[in-house]
C-alpha cells in the first residue's frame, strides 16, 4: 500500500511541471498521512488545476463519510471494476504530486521505516481516483491513491508501491472523456527501479503528528 508520502517542493516546481495557470502556495509537507486534505491535479476545461482534497476515498453512495479511512489506496488491478472506484476510475481520475514516500520494513527490531523516490528527490505524479460526496454539511471531494506490484527496490520493502505515472501519460489519464480500459490499465504498472533509491529514515515518520525535515534524516545502522 501507500500510507504516507512527503510534498516538499516548491509551488513554482509544481506549475512548471503540470503546466498549472497558477503558481499555487505550498507548504513543505514531510508526513502526509491519510485523512489529512493535501494538494491533487485535475483536468477542467482543458486545463490542469492544483485543488485540496481529503485522502481516504469516499463513494458517492456511501451512507457516511469515514468509509474513506479504509479506501486510501485502490488496486490498480481491480479499480476498473470494484464498486468503490469503477465510477471514478472511468472518469474522474488525477495526478497526486510527491517526491517520495515511506514504507515499512519488518526486521529483528520492529518495522524500520524507508523513503522511497526517484534518483535526485525530483518531484513525480501519482496516479489517482476522486469522488465527490454530499452530506449534511455540503460536498466532500477525497481521492485515493492507485498501487501496483512493486519493482526491485520496493519489492524487499513492501509488496504493493503506488502506480507512478511518467509524464507522458499524463494527458491520457487526466483525461475525463478517454475511457479505454484497456489502455488506462496499462499505464498502472510498476515504475522502473533504476530510476528509484531508497534508504532507511528516522522513525518519527511512525507518528503522523511529526511533520518536519527531521523524518527524512538517514537512520543508522
Amino acid at each position: 500500500m501507500c500510507g504516507r508520502y512527503i510534498l516538499t517542493v516548491s509551488g513554482e516546481v509544481l506549475a512548471r511541471l503540470f503546466g498549472l495557470d497558477e503558481v499555487p502556495e505550498l507548504v513543505p509537507r514531510y508526513n502526509i498521512a491519510p485523512t489529512q486534505r493535501v494538494p491533487v491535479v485535475r483536468a477542467a476545461g482543458g486545463r490542469r488545476r492544483l485543488d485540496s482534497l481529503r485522502w481516504g476515498l469516499v463513494p458517492h453512495w456511501a451512507a457516511e463519510p469515514s468509509v474513506g479511512h479504509r479506501l486510501v489506496n485502490a488496486r490498480a488491478e481491480t479499480a476498473a471494476t470494484k464498486p468503490s472506484f469503477r465510477s471514478a476510475f472511468r472518469s474522474r481520475r488525477c495526478l497526486v504530486p510527491a517526491n517520495g514516500f515511506y514504507e515499512w520494513q519488518a526486521t529483528p527490531a520492529g518495522k524500520q521505516p524507508w523513503l522511497i523516490r526517484l534518483s535526485g528527490g525530483r518531484p513525480f505524479a501519482m496516479a489517482g481516483l476522486w469522488e465527490r460526496w454530499s452530506g449534511g454539511d455540503g460536498d466532500l471531494e477525497t481521492f485515493t491513491i492507485l498501487t501496483t506490484s512493486p519493482n526491485e527496490v520496493v519489492a524487499p520493502l513492501h509488496g504493493r508501491m503506488p502506480v507512478i505515472l511518467p509524464p507522458e501519460a499524463w494527458e491520457r489519464w487526466l483525461d475525463p472523456e478517454y475511457r479505454a480500459p484497456e489502455a488506462l490499465q496499462a499505464l498502472l504498472g510498476p515504475f522502473p527501479a533504476a530510476e528509484m533509491e531508497a534508504h532507511p529514515v528516522s522513525r518519527l515518520v511512525n507518528d503522523p503528528a511529526n511533520d518536519s525535515p527531521a523524518c527524512l534524516e538517514r537512520a543508522r545502522p
